[in-house]
């Protein structure tokens, strides 16, 4: 199937690749490690593509960004996730948490949060889930309550599973401000507000949780009298739920795994060399049945992009790229890990390829949890069918 995006397209992604060369070690397998180097090499990385305009390339130029087409940056997506995602934590702040900015900030909001994303400053975590709100995120129990000196708000509460807060230096914050049977608020999709925090507040405090993904990936935060300000709302006050699905639209898409999924399983018979010939037919028939999988969520992705192209994202279609694509992750994953076993380990690439197949196996043991359960996904997906009329 041809993905020809023109030459343009063409062009930036050579571009990308060069640099990935030039400026990303062979070892590098992403910013999340306990070598603080590899934090450096992403931020390194970062800082270079926004001096070319590359870091927030489809951004409109008035808010630093390089006014090109959805399209070129699905590209920039493409080669970062392809390439281990030498952004680091950056892609966060890049495709949802500035976009979503523009939408609902105002113009005080937008000129101190959006210059620091572009020129690639500044790291961002997603305070959302919480201990017993993960899947069904509105039944969250962090409050903001109005401070009783009527100066701003007293924020209190825990999230969990939250990536980069031990080095992000804002959190996107989502609070309960009315109670359920308070006023207007009937439904418990409403009385929620979003906050734009900053995480070095004495009053936050962050405690990793130990995984096998490694340092920084999932960490506790808790908030004991954080005092936020009217200055920090973005969108209205009880109105943060109409931009929750905005965020979940775009951060669902925002990962191209299937990029990275796809480099890996191409790599495999030039990693064995002859030795390829001698892997069962029953493998090589799975590896065969991965590449058309990729491709599936490839197509998936585009249909959401062209989407976002259009100014509307649907939520089923979110949700059928996200299940495509983290069922992906884990199925390449198993195919992946079954011929490395075949690997012969004096090969000269074998230990780029094993390392590499290791980390996406971990990786993709909780694809199907992050950014909304698979189960979520499928409810979504079903409901829009329904309300299309489709069956």
């Amino acid at each position: 199937m041809d993905f020809d995006m023109g030459k343009r397209a063409a062009d930036l992604r050579r571009e990308l690749r060069d640099l990935v060369h030039e400026q990303v070690p062979d070892h590098y397998l992403g910013a999340f490690t306990d070598d603080p180097a590899d934090l450096e090499i992403a931020q390194r990385f970062c800082r270079t593509l926004a001096e070319r305009n590359m870091l927030c390339l489809a951004w409109p130029q008035e808010f630093g960004g390089g006014g090109a087409s959805v399209w070129e940056q699905t590209v920039v997506r493409e080669e970062m996730w392809a390439h281990h995602e030498p952004r680091g934590a950056q892609y966060m702040g890049v495709n949802w948490v500035g976009p979503i900015i523009m939408r609902h900030g105002t113009p005080e909001q937008q000129q101190t949060h959006l210059p620091p994303i572009s020129s690639g400053e500044v790291i961002w975590c997603q305070g959302f889930s919480e201990p017993e709100a993960g899947s069904d995120l509105a039944s969250l129990r962090t409050t903001a309550r109005r401070a009783e000196d009527g100066n701003g708000w007293l924020v209190n509460g825990q999230k969990i599973w939250t990536s980069y807060a031990t080095m992000a230096q804002w959190c996107f914050l989502l609070a309960r401000t009315s109670r359920v049977g308070e006023g207007a608020t009937q439904k418990k999709q409403q009385g929620l507000t979003i906050f734009l925090v900053p995480m070095d507040d004495p009053a936050i405090t962050v405690r990793p949780i130990d995984t096998m993904l490694g340092p920084h990936h999932l960490n506790e935060v808790f908030f004991d009298n954080l005092r936020a300000t009217d200055a920090d709302v973005l969108g209205t006050v009880d109105q943060g739920w109409s931009i929750v699905q905005d965020v979940m639209a775009f951060e669902r898409v925002g990962i191209a795994r299937y990029a990275r999924c796809e480099r890996l399983l191409a790599a495999a018979p030039s990693v064995l060399g002859e030795r390829w010939d001698d892997v069962s037919e029953e493998l090589r028939g799975r590896w065969v049945r991965m590449l058309t999988h990729c491709r599936r969520a490839r197509l998936l992705a585009y249909r959401v992009v062209a989407s976002q192209a259009g100014g509307q994202v649907s939520p089923g279609d979110a949700a059928a790229y996200r299940i495509a694509v983290t069922k992906l992750d884990q199925d390449s994953a198993e195919v992946l890990m079954d011929i490395a076993a075949e690997v012969v380990h004096t090969d000269p690439r074998a230990a780029w390829f094993l390392g590499e197949v290791e980390d996406h196996w971990r990786y993709s043991q909780a694809a199907t949890v992050s950014s909304g359960s698979i189960e979520m996904q499928r409810i979504l997906l079903s409901r829009s069918m329904i309300k299309g009329g489709s069956r």
